[in-house]
């Protein structure tokens, strides 16, 4: 089980972080129109998969425009960002801020955790309990996990240029 920090204060997390080289587990997130998708669904694309807490904190927001900015042009990857918040915060998210990307989807583990728990990111106690700690995983086509980022301060922001070089690596 690893940990990171919030604001300094050590954060416990729950399940094990998978490695580079491990099949990708599955999940199931909701989607803005409250449908479901899991990995499976994007089957024969790069992935970015990246977990936020919530897009209502400032990092996570910046992180989420980052995103779409950098791969809002990639038509080979995709990149999934799954957040505690429900589907409609989700969707009023993405219109207040134009995000309107094919490639970049928005999915909430509200009412289902696998995500956080599979990828080893759910924050087990503190003030967070319950959402996911930040951090990208790269998957490749064949569903295998090619970079991981365990962000260790929830309030800092991934490394976007090793993890975009990462992902048109697998193109």
């Amino acid at each position: 089980m690893a940990s990171v920090t919030l604001k300094g204060n050590p954060v416990p997390l729950e399940g094990e972080l998978p490695k580079v080289g491990d099949k990708a587990p599955d999940f199931k997130v909701a989607k803005q129109d409250l449908g479901e998708v899991s990995l499976k669904d994007f089957t024969g694309k790069v992935k970015i998969l990246v977990a936020v807490p919530s897009l209502d904190t400032s990092v996570c927001a910046i992180e989420t425009k980052k995103f779409n900015e950098k791969v809002a042009k990639e038509t080979e990857i995709v990149t999934l960002i799954v957040s505690g918040d429900l589907p409609f915060a989700m969707k009023r998210f993405c219109s207040t801020e134009g995000i309107d990307s094919p490639s970049l989807v928005t999915g909430s583990q509200y009412k289902d955790f696998s995500f956080s728990k599979n990828y080893g990111t759910h924050i087990a106690g503190g003030p967070l309990a319950g959402l996911s700690a930040r951090a990208v995983f790269v998957v490749d086509k064949s569903d295998t996990i090619r970079y991981v980022e365990l962000v260790p301060e929830i309030g800092s922001e991934p490394n976007y240029d090793t993890i975009l070089a990462e992902a048109r690596k697998l193109i």
